[in-house]
């Protein structure tokens, strides 16, 4: 076979892999958005109605209680792990560590953003069990701020080391401190930070393994920091094994829910980094 076969079957081969990826893609998105969508229709107040006493056996009342759970969940989490991804990922930069320290960590946080999300669920049930608590809200912000943290610090990291040196240089020149050239720096590089933080954020809310072990479950509306909460994630693989045809068309209606919110902030991420790069040198300006 000669290089241009060769070429043409890879073309072939390509073109062939990404239709079956979008394929699989858009099959799942429409079956949960057709079945969901009709579920809501049929019934949109189950998105704003706390769960009734029997919710998970008759469908009684909404799941106003998960949704509730995811932001009391994630919110918080993704303000924790923000602030923790900034300040690493400004730290391994060359003004403060060495290159040799830098790719050592960025090494360790690769590793960590591969790990299953399940084992950070474990890990933080083994620190409840050693403490003596039990699954909680606090302890599900918690393990998604673990959980984001290597996916947040990341992005920050690769949109700090992108943007233009003529920054750090010009700060330097103009007699700038470490603190004052960082703050520069992040600024010029706020498109990817947003990106990352909101990618994170997505994320996170849309993950059940990490709360599994640490949130509990629960058909209560959320009723304090140490006590037990359930997500929409959780929610949905409770309700898909029910033997009730109601509860299951909820899990459908729950899961429309979640890819809407999933899908919304990744278009805000693109909106959002669009409109900082114009405030970024060699931005757009239009």
């Amino acid at each position: 076979m000669d290089r241009y076969a060769k070429q043409r079957l890879f073309g072939v081969l390509v073109r062939a892999a990404t239709a079956l990826v979008v394929g699989v893609m858009l099959l799942v998105v429409g079956v949960t958005i057709v079945r969901g969508g009709a579920a809501l229709l049929g019934d949109p107040s189950i998105v704003f109605t706390p769960p009734g006493s029997r919710y998970m056996l008759e469908g009684d009342g909404g799941f106003l209680h998960a949704v509730l759970g995811s932001i009391f969940i994630v919110g918080p989490a993704t303000v924790v792990s923000m602030v923790l991804a900034i300040s690493t990922a400004i730290y391994l930069q060359s003004d403060y560590s060495s290159e040799r320290f830098s790719d050592t960590v960025n090494m360790f946080l690769n590793v960590l953003w591969a790990t299953p999300p399940i084992v950070y669920g474990v890990f933080v049930l083994t620190v409840i069990i050693a403490v003596g608590a039990r699954t909680s809200l606090f302890f599900g912000i918690v393990a998604i701020a673990i959980f984001q943290y290597p996916i947040m610090t990341r992005y920050t990291d690769e949109a700090l080391r992108s943007a233009p040196e003529t920054v750090t240089e010009s700060a330097y020149g103009l007699g700038a401190t470490r603190f004052e050239t960082a703050r520069m720096t992040v600024r010029a590089a706020l498109p990817g930070v947003v990106a990352g933080i909101i990618m994170g954020f997505a994320r996170g809310i849309g993950d059940a393994a990490t709360v599994l072990f640490t949130a509990g479950r629960s058909t209560q509306m959320p009723a304090g920091l140490f006590e037990p909460a359930t997500t929409l994630p959780i929610l949905i693989f409770d309700q898909s094994t029910s033997f009730n045809a109601e509860v299951r068309s909820h899990a459908y209606a729950a899961s429309f829910v979640l890819i809407v919110a999933v899908l919304g902030l990744i278009l805000i991420s693109k909106l959002l980094a669009g409109r900082f790069a114009r405030y970024a040198p060699g931005g757009r300006h239009s």
